[in-house]
């Protein structure tokens, strides 16, 4: 049953398309973290990674059709974690089927592709998707986002960001850099300071010894913005030490900085020290199942909440003006349409 924009009495059915790692952690995620939703169908391409993601879930069909298990039954609204490549084609079956929809970020690969899913969700007139930067229900961001908001630090002149991963898969391109990685620093800029983001520079330094041949690692991604605030982001993915992602506010009348993960700080023998987070998925983990959770009990009480698809055509517009500097070296604008009026 389709929730059809109203409010659902009893556990709202889940189909989550894509069990890879994200797909997978969220299908555990929904069935241990998340009151109120079950697992109602998986799908993937590998049938066997899917059944390994649906054991043990009672009445959770498998399949490696995404249309099929969007047609399963008690399927009432749909989690993404797909590939980017096939989320247009999953979003406008939604859109059909008017089911409500968690799709992980990129929303499509290229802004081409995630203007028509804006162009046709604006047709219906009614938001049925909320899109997967799970930085905005951090607790730290949220609480920078409070502090900026709130005013007291004066306007906001520059955002300093630190994106480190310690190494990057085989598979990882100088491109996906901005386009996989930056776009989270993108979305949490457009999000902290209220104003979109209006042209890209790209510097790369001679590689780290630790990046693979031919990978420009690390890089210095500089965004514009509409008002007049810089940010900067520190790109560094074979940092070869850990993950973190940190950002420094600096305003008119004083500054504010998130990411520096004071926990339990460790004395003995002469040393004193921590540790660090080895991914994401442990350095986001409470803001992936604060995400989840307020898109579970949103679709409940018949709402859509959290980022939008213009927040990631936004995102796939600034990526692409990225790339584009990458290769160039040159300053370069971001082409981005008119906001619709159901996105204002």
């Amino acid at each position: 049953m389709a929730t059809g924009g109203g409010v659902l009495s009893g556990t709202l059915g889940i189909a989550v398309l894509g069990t890879g790692r994200m797909g997978a952690d969220h299908v555990r995620r929904i069935d241990r973290m998340i009151s109120g939703a079950r697992v109602a169908a998986v799908a993937d391409p590998d049938g066997d990674r899917a059944k390994e993601a649906a054991a043990g879930l009672e009445g959770c069909t498998v399949h490696t059709d995404p249309a099929a298990a969007l047609a399963a039954p008690g399927v009432d609204a749909v989690l993404i974690a797909s590939p980017g490549p096939a989320h247009e084609a999953a979003l406008l079956e939604c859109f059909a089927r008017d089911l409500p929809v968690l799709c992980e970020k990129p929303l499509t690969p290229d802004a081409a592709g995630a203007l028509r899913v804006v162009e046709a969700e604006q047709r219906r007139g009614r938001q049925l998707v909320q899109v997967g930067f799970m930085r905005r229900y951090d607790a730290e961001y949220e609480q920078l986002k409070a502090l900026l908001d709130g005013g007291g630090l004066g306007r906001p002149l520059f955002l300093h960001c630190r994106h480190r991963n310690a190494s990057s898969p085989s598979f990882f391109t100088s491109e996906m850099l901005v386009n996989d990685s930056v776009v989270h620093e993108v979305d949490a800029a457009r999000w902290l300071l209220g104003q979109e983001i209006t042209a890209v520079t790209v510097l790369s330094p001679r590689p780290s010894p630790a990046a693979p041949e031919g990978l420009r690692d690390p890089q210095l991604v500089l965004l514009e913005t509409s008002g007049g605030a810089i940010v900067d982001v520190e790109i560094f993915v074979n940092c070869g030490f850990g993950y973190q992602v940190q950002c420094e506010a600096v305003c008119a009348s004083g500054s504010a900085r998130i990411g520096d993960g004071h926990a339990m700080v460790v004395q003995s023998g002469g040393r004193w020290g921590g540790t660090i987070a080895q991914d994401y998925t442990v350095r986001f983990a409470d803001a992936y199942d604060r995400q989840v959770r307020r898109w579970v009990d949103a679709v409940r009480q018949g709402r859509v909440a959290g980022p939008s698809v213009w927040d990631g055509y936004a995102a796939a517009a600034v990526s692409e003006a990225g790339v584009a500097a990458l290769h160039t070296g040159a300053r370069t604008a971001v082409d981005l349409a008119e906001r619709p009026p159901l996105y204002r």
